[in-house]
């Protein structure tokens, strides 16, 4: 039997994930995929300036690993320049770095049994911007009960770095209000279940969700500029500290 190849650590995932020439036509157009594990290696080499061994450690693989992802991923984005292909941010074996994380998570474990909702929060409401939120309310429902709640922090961060904090509280769906095709995309990639365009109070939206009724869309958009949200689109910008 194969072994299974060992996780790469990324910091947070991306707010953007599709790239195409303003020229372009966009039916039929060729698309090339670049991994999560091989955009972190671009990332921390060529945007933060990372020799391949501080990569490596980063990312907890071996060096020759990098140089092989980072030689793959500058071939994919070189081909997606000059030849005018899509280039779209998916897939890879990867996991976040609670480490290098910043927006550190403090929760309560999660039994096996549970189901971790987390509501985008705003005074006892469902906040309209996913991607500045500054708040979560996250509930813990076990047997169409919720057992727990806690208020989680967010350091108002983007939507990358909001994925990537809800994937490290083990959230396994979002309720919110507006949200853009990049963070769905995030929340896509974290494995995290969506239902968006929700308003009201987060106590009885949670209550719907329970009860099946709940009254959402998951193609709702950011109802604050919508104009400028177009694909891979995101409200704000998240990063990574050392």
């Amino acid at each position: 039997m194969a072994r299974t190849p060992k996780c790469r650590k990324i910091c947070s995932f991306p707010d953007y994930y599709s790239f195409i020439p303003e020229d372009a036509e966009k039916k039929g157009i060729e698309t090339i995929v670049l991994s999560l594990d091989e955009f972190e290696t671009i990332r921390l080499l060529d945007y933060e300036g990372q020799t391949q061994e501080e990569c490596a450690l980063s990312m907890g693989v071996a060096r020759t690993t990098v140089t092989a992802m980072y030689e793959n991923a500058r071939k994919k984005l070189i081909s997606a320049v000059v030849e005018g292909k899509r280039l779209c941010i998916t897939g890879g074996n990867i996991e976040i770095d609670r480490e290098r994380n910043r927006l550190k998570v403090a929760m309560n474990e999660k039994g096996e049994t549970i189901m971790r909702v987390a509501v985008a929060y705003d005074n006892g409401n469902v906040f309209g911007h996913f991607g500045r939120t500054e708040q979560f309310k996250v509930y813990d429902i076990e047997e169409e009960k919720v057992v727990d709640t806690q208020i989680l922090g967010t350091n108002g961060e983007g939507c990358g770095a909001l994925a990537g904090i809800l994937n490290i509280a083990k959230v396994d769906t979002l309720i919110c209000g507006g949200i853009g095709g990049g963070a769905q995309r995030a929340l896509q990639e974290a494995g995290i279940a969506i239902y968006a365009g929700v308003n009201g109070s987060a106590d009885d939206a949670v209550d719907a969700l329970i009860a099946g009724t709940i009254d959402a869309s998951s193609e709702a958009n950011c109802d604050h500029h919508d104009h400028e949200h177009g694909e891979g689109h995101s409200c704000g910008h998240g990063s990574c500290h050392h």
